[in-house]
């Protein structure tokens, strides 16, 4: 770690709008529920209101995948997916700066059997989330059944990085950085559990074309590659907001079999056939909001 990350650095004033940004999630984290739900709708409205680029990109995803829906439902769906993001910063900083377990009575996990089973072959097991606006929260719950490591990417912000990095260390047994694959199959060998979510685009160079709600998606290999290098299960996990906006459901599906196969391409559409599924519960709760689709194949125009 370089000397700009040290503590005392962070006095700088280009660091006050992070503490405050930081000071705002402690805030957050403890008010009543009622009020977290009215702050997180606020912020996802003006998200909704203000951030043009965010809405052209959430628009053109929800053209892709939806396109049985009309132009009024798309419209509602996109503020609507707004709204659930807004709230979910709201609870990511309840996940972050709460213990969880003042928090048990809100989730109800169905099919933890089928993690126990595959934690129970001794081989580690490798947790595929989704994006969805409820991640960090859902992280924090699944802390109370199951502990587990988190794979994340780093923020670019060294305070907010930080911070970030030592809630996750409490939620999680570790956080281990997107790139250090070493210390992701070294964990899983040693028998523990790592969550890892597949679902955004990173680029042509590491990934395959898979169909996702009938588009072809550039499909990270790595999740195949993970299971090949470890031998481990591959246990796929959703986690969702319920209507009450008050409690929330983990659900746990059984392990994907004969997996990894010989063929990346059918290893990656088996993930993208459960993340499609996930997001069909709860359109609205899934993170829109980033370019899914920004990687095409040969000869088809940008979508954005």
């Amino acid at each position: 770690m370089s000397k700009t990350h040290y503590p005392h650095s962070f006095a700088h004033p280009r660091y006050w709008g992070t503490w405050l940004a930081i000071a705002a999630m402690y805030v957050a984290a403890w008010l009543p529920w009622r009020v977290k739900l009215w702050v997180g709708k606020a912020i996802g409205l003006l998200a909704w209101r203000f951030a043009k680029r965010r809405r052209h990109i959430t628009a053109a995803n929800l053209a892709l995948c939806f396109p049985e829906k009309g132009a009024d439902e798309q419209r509602r769906l996109v503020r609507e997916t707004f709204i659930a993001n807004g709230i979910g910063l709201v609870e990511t900083a309840t996940g972050w700066c709460r213990d969880a377990e003042a928090l048990r009575h809100r989730v109800a996990y169905n099919g933890q059997e089928h993690l126990a089973q595959a934690k129970a072959q001794g081989k580690g097991v490798l947790v595929v989330g989704i994006h969805f606006s409820t991640l960090d929260l859902g992280g924090a719950l699944h802390s109370l059944f199951f502990p587990a490591d988190v794979v994340y990417r780093p923020h670019n912000n060294p305070l907010f990085e930080r911070f970030m990095t030592r809630a996750r260390s409490r939620i999680f047994g570790q956080a281990i950085d997107r790139h250090d694959l070493r210390g992701v199959v070294r964990r899983i060998k040693a028998g523990h559990i790592v969550w890892y979510s597949p679902d955004q685009d990173f680029g042509r160079d590491v990934s395959v074309f898979a169909p996702l709600f009938g588009q072809q998606a550039a499909t990270i290999r790595l999740t195949s590659k993970i299971a090949r290098m470890t031998g481990a299960p591959v246990v796929p996990l959703m986690f969702h907001r319920n209507p009450d906006n008050r409690t929330y459901t983990i659900e746990c599906l059984p392990a994907f079999e004969n997996f990894p196969s010989s063929d990346e391409v059918a290893d990656a559409t088996r993930v993208n056939q459960f993340i499609e599924r996930a997001i069909r519960k709860h359109p609205e709760q899934y993170l829109w909001l980033h370019r899914r689709f920004k990687t095409r194949p040969e000869g088809e125009e940008g979508v954005y």
